[in-house]
């Protein structure tokens, strides 16, 4: 259940700008990943407010538009395919997290991470497992981030729509998976992600 009480806390605590940080995109075999940052106003009651995987399309778009309206702060940022190919999607994700807390508009003191990792933060900062469904300064960062990926995903299939992103959006399911196999990779995709297309060919 989201609850306050994590950002009320750390607010006795003496914190006065605690954000929210997660991502959405780490396990698709295309495009980059999403990172949001958010800092609400401790007690912000934002109708239907949950876990960005628990809600449709529309209402994410809803809920988008009314975190952005009322949020203190918020930042998105994307981690690029070449910084995935170049390094990894776990290093390219944290790196795009905290460049997202980095650039919100009012300094955050405090990071509420979703997951397990805090490798790098700067600021003073706790992971939360499963925080996007605990924390609605968590949650209001998965949607931000999740709506984000989701509309690049509609701008890569229409530039490549011979794989069908639209429908997936970048995860590997069988139709992507042929899709890949008949006409090949381009340069959106994560090159560690389709390491099955060259064991298929070993074969």
């Amino acid at each position: 259940m989201l609850t306050y009480e994590l950002e009320a806390a750390l607010e006795n605590e003496g914190y006065t700008a605690v954000c929210g940080v997660d991502e959405a995109g780490r396990g698709p075999l295309c495009g980059p990943v999403a990172a949001a940052a958010c800092i609400l106003p401790t007690g912000l009651v934002i109708e239907g407010l949950n876990d960005s995987k628990k809600l449709s399309e529309k209402k994410r778009e809803a809920l988008y538009d009314e975190i952005c309206e009322k949020a203190i702060a918020y930042c998105v940022v994307l981690g690029s395919v070449e910084e995935i190919n170049e390094t990894d999607i776990l290093s390219t994700t944290l790196h795009a997290m905290r460049r997202a807390i980095d650039g919100l508009s009012v300094k955050a003191d405090f990071a509420l991470i979703d997951g397990n990792q805090t490798r790098g933060f700067t600021i003073p900062c706790r992971p939360v497992i499963h925080g996007d469904a605990i924390s609605p300064s968590i949650a209001a960062a998965s949607i931000l981030a999740k709506v984000t990926r989701d509309r690049i995903c509609m701008e890569l299939d229409a530039a490549y729509p011979q794989y069908g992103i639209a429908k997936h959006k970048g995860y590997g399911t069988k139709a992507h998976m042929d899709a890949l196999r008949e006409h090949g990779p381009c340069e959106i995709y994560r090159t560690k992600f389709i390491r099955f297309l060259n064991d298929e060919e070993g074969k």
